[in-house]
């Protein structure tokens, strides 16, 4: 593979392994399905029937309700239109990107998932850093940046962005007629995200984007939706865009989103993050074995960064023994997309996986590293 691959290629590479080797790359579910997400699931053929008898309008209506309101969004402009369904966020995001004016220069959360930043580049716009770290202190980038776009919480630090905070960046973007972006793809995993962005937005009179996503919650094997909200202060062609690239999401997986949705508050967020934490909790006891840790111990999302030291093996090549040793995981370098030297002293690994799954990868991730550390 070559080293100006992305992250999305290491993912396909781990997907496509056909020697089997473990996947603990990307950040979709890929857990067994829970005996209330089976029932769901086996409800499908009945969706199928449904999607023929119903209006689309409805169903969609119904799975935007259900899962908005799972994850804390009560004042999302639900049924006004301004919410679109899309395949995936990654087809959102590059809706957004094409909406923007060509040239437009747009600040971008630093590090975060690679793609974010592939995208708007493709698409021509002119990108800027904003670290974690002028976040957490709102120092806001003012003009000629006309976009701000944040992770939250963010790929793959699990940083959340502060209810406060949030206020002050809206109310700077309101300021200097900037638009605010929200990648919400993890939201639904973690509660302290789940305050009503929208509300917080909309009281700040901004002009804002949002992307949802339900891919990171189920093990629905690609089935899911990414949705794209926006203002009503918007003047940017979105539906264009939209239409530009589909018709419309399919009323079946919409359909299987809601009930996943209503199952969520009914017990399932708690199931999905104890197996999770499990899974986190095992990979930091064998990371203990071999003096290291985790970059970011009080994540809750369901991927992990493991800190590498200066004095020992660096995250390139750590992955290609893990390689060799038939694990995929993801160096970091990629997700620092301004300044790749700053990653390269983490590795990202998916806690979405069954306990065996991880179990087993954070051994050899554990041996591999002590094989190649000078101090072995």
């Amino acid at each position: 593979m070559s080293e100006l691959a992305n992250l999305t290629t290491m993912e396909v590479d781990a997907l496509t392994d056909v020697e089997g080797g473990l996947n603990l790359t990307d950040g979709h579910a890929r857990l067994d399905l829970t005996p209330q997400q089976s029932a769901v699931v086996a409800r499908i053929p009945e969706m199928f029937v449904e999607a023929t008898r119903r209006p689309f309008p409805s169903i969609e209506l119904a799975a935007h309700t259900a899962f908005l309101r799972a994850i804390g969004q009560h004042t999302a402009p639900i049924g006004t239109g301004r919410i679109l369904s899309c395949y995936s966020s990654t087809l959102a995001t590059d809706i957004v990107a094409r909406a923007l004016p060509v040239g437009t220069t747009v600040a971008v959360l630093h590090p975060t998932f690679d793609n974010i930043a592939d995208l708007f580049v493709t698409r021509g716009l002119k990108l800027v850093p904003l670290s974690e770290e002028a976040l957490l202190a709102q120092d806001w980038p003012g003009p000629p940046v006309g976009a701000i776009v944040i992770t939250h919480p963010n790929n793959p630090t699990g940083l959340v962005t502060p209810e406060g905070h949030l206020r002050s960046l809206a109310e700077h973007a309101t300021r200097h007629g900037q638009i605010v972006i929200i990648d919400a793809s993890f939201r639904g995993q973690v509660p302290d995200a789940q305050y009503d962005t929208y509300a917080v937005l909309d009281a700040a009179g901004t002009d804002w984007i949002t992307i949802e996503d339900t891919g990171k919650l189920w093990p629905t094997h690609e089935l899911k939706i990414g949705l794209l909200a926006y203002s009503e202060r918007t003047r940017l062609p979105i539906e264009r865009a939209f239409s530009e690239s589909l018709l419309a999401a399919s009323p079946v997986v919409l359909q299987l989103v809601e009930a996943l949705a209503l199952d969520w508050v009914d017990g399932g967020r708690e199931r999905a993050s104890a197996l999770v934490e499990r899974n986190r909790a095992v990979v930091r006891a064998a990371l203990d074995t071999v003096g290291l840790r985790l970059a970011d111990p009080h994540s809750q999302i369901s991927v992990a960064r493991v800190a590498l030291p200066e004095d020992g093996p660096d995250s390139s090549l750590l992955y290609k023994e893990l390689l060799a040793r038939g694990v995929h995981v993801l160096p970091c370098a990629p997700f620092h997309w301004a300044d790749p030297q700053s990653g390269l002293r983490f590795i990202r690994i998916s806690l979405a996986r069954p306990y065996a799954t991880v179990e087993a990868a954070a051994r050899t991730l554990a041996a591999a590293y002590r094989e190649l550390s000078p101090a072995a």
